[in-house]
């Protein structure tokens, strides 16, 4: 009987041990990407980090998330690029704390992802109102850690009327959307998803679904901060200070953004063109999703 056990003992002991041996031998699976960075304490944002080689850093739109670029993901992590989305605070799976949602912060937490991440000669895209975050945030920084700029249907460089420019939306109808979003948030999103394609050429009903869902994960209360935000924001003065290459990608049937916006922009920025994307309207990241990419792959690598 005592040698039995003694046995007994033995083989657990070799199973035990030979597990273990398994276990340090295991080569990590995962890169090590952290997939929630803290860009001051108590505040997480959720970053898409995917690929390797030049970095691609995508900012999104009103009130999107990071990801609205799944397409963009899948595409360009196996392109030899690293694609890299930010979900702004108070969107999609980031914290959303109670406080100040304006473009400074946006920008300064930008700041500290890029920081942290240790990218550098990045090429930062925005999408609608990420166009305009995007804008600030290399004005701001004087385009740190970013050799190249994209714009996608820009909020910019004023997204509301003013004295003597007559681009936008007027002030009484952004006056009625900030208020929309403390009244009839739901309907506004639904609206909104309705008018994103172009007349004529609509996406599925499953992509405006997937797009409103997006929408609707935002926080209530970052949402109409951040577009007042955007109203107040003027960034026609700084355009002249943005040296580095612009591409600025634009649907010609747009309804949320007139084409007018990207032509302005292409005034302003002296090193930028112009990409017409025909067939889109604000949507043109999943209307021409295929010459969206090829052209975003193009402006990368040269």
């Amino acid at each position: 009987m005592k040698n039995l056990i003694l046995t007994t003992s033995l083989i657990m002991t070799l199973i035990a041990s030979q597990s273990a041996f398994s276990q340090t031998k295991r080569i990590p699976a995962s890169a090590g990407r952290a997939e929630y960075i803290e860009v001051e304490p108590g505040v997480k944002l959720h970053v898409a980090d995917l690929g390797e080689g030049q970095p691609l850093v995508l900012i999104h739109g009103w009130p999107l998330s990071d990801e609205m670029y799944e397409y963009q993901y899948q595409y360009f992590s196996r392109k030899g690029l690293r694609v890299i989305g930010i979900s702004l605070r108070g969107f999609g799976k980031s914290d959303k704390p109670y406080g100040k949602y304006n473009f400074d912060v946006f920008s300064d937490d930008i700041k500290v992802v890029l920081e942290k991440l240790k990218i550098e000669n990045a090429v930062l895209g925005g999408f609608s109102m990420g166009g305009a975050v995007t804008i600030h945030y290399v004005n701001k920084y004087k385009a740190a850690h970013v050799s190249k700029l994209a714009l996608f249907a820009a909020a910019a460089p004023s997204w509301k009327q003013r004295s003597g420019y007559n681009y936008g939306v007027s002030e009484a109808d952004a006056a009625g959307l900030i208020k929309q979003t403390m009244t009839s948030r739901e309907d506004l999103i639904a609206g909104f998803g309705a008018a994103f394609a172009a007349k004529g050429t609509s996406l599925s009903k499953n992509v405006e679904k997937w797009l409103e869902n997006i929408n609707l994960s935002a926080s209530p209360y970052a949402i109409t901060e951040s577009i007042s935000a955007l109203g107040d924001l003027d960034l026609r003065p700084v355009l002249k200070n943005i040296t580095i290459p612009v591409a600025i990608f634009q649907g010609t049937k747009d309804q949320l953004i007139d084409f007018s916006l990207a032509e302005q922009l292409n005034k302003g920025l002296k090193n930028s063109y112009i990409v017409k994307f025909e067939n889109s309207g604000h949507a043109l990241f999943v209307e021409e999703m295929d010459k969206f990419n090829a052209e975003l792959e193009k402006f990368a690598k040269k």
